[in-house]
């Protein structure tokens, strides 16, 4: 069976709805997120899952369990989210009043991961996807999953910028049908 990877971004905490950097700060789901990740279960429960890796933060692991899929979940370090250094717990808006030119995927965050490192984090976790087989299901977060698809589809970690992804969103990268050795993003930020 073909690979197809499931990218699921963790449901809403106090920092995404506020928008600030939650890189390593390990906060809990809210509510709300709680709410979120439990309607991700109907949908994901329909699709058997050869492989379920899930970061090791919090955010991560409660959406996983709260989708129904912990059971079988491994933690993979690598899927943790970009670490923003000195730009952890700021917003956009606020880095930009410093750094007006500032572009998380171009930039990186001082003190913090440079693009580089996050594409070769993505690219050791894409080397580790295409020795498996079957749907695998990979909860992580919002600018590492838009890393990683970059990667994914050949292309450079700037690029990762284009994609946006919401909380509690379910997207997939697989092969083409026409060309089985192109990857391809086969859906986008899909939520409820």
């Amino acid at each position: 069976m073909a690979l197809k990877v499931y990218l699921i971004r963790h449901g809403q905490t106090e920092w995404s709805l506020s928008g600030q950097h939650t890189g390593e700060t390990d906060i809990s789901l809210t509510a709300h997120g709680e709410i979120q990740a439990s309607k991700l279960g109907p949908r994901l429960n329909t699709i058997e899952f050869s492989s379920v890796f899930t970061s090791p933060l919090k955010r991560a692991i409660q959406t996983c369990e709260l989708a129904g899929l912990s059971d079988r979940a491994q933690v993979l370090p690598e899927l943790t989210e970009w670490r923003y250094g000195d730009y952890e717990g700021l917003t956009s808006e606020e880095i930009l009043k410093s750094d007006t030119n500032w572009n998380l995927f171009e930039n990186g965050a001082p003190n913090g991961e440079s693009p580089a490192e996050v594409s070769d984090r993505a690219d050791r976790v894409i080397e580790r996807m295409n020795a498996l087989t079957g749907n695998v299901a990979i909860f992580s977060h919002g600018h590492f999953s838009c890393a990683l698809a970059a990667r994914w589809i050949g292309l450079p970690i700037a690029e990762g910028d284009h994609f946006e992804l919401s909380t509690a969103s379910i997207s997939s990268l697989g092969y083409s049908t026409n060309h089985p050795e192109t990857r391809v993003i086969s859906g986008w930020n899909s939520v409820i």
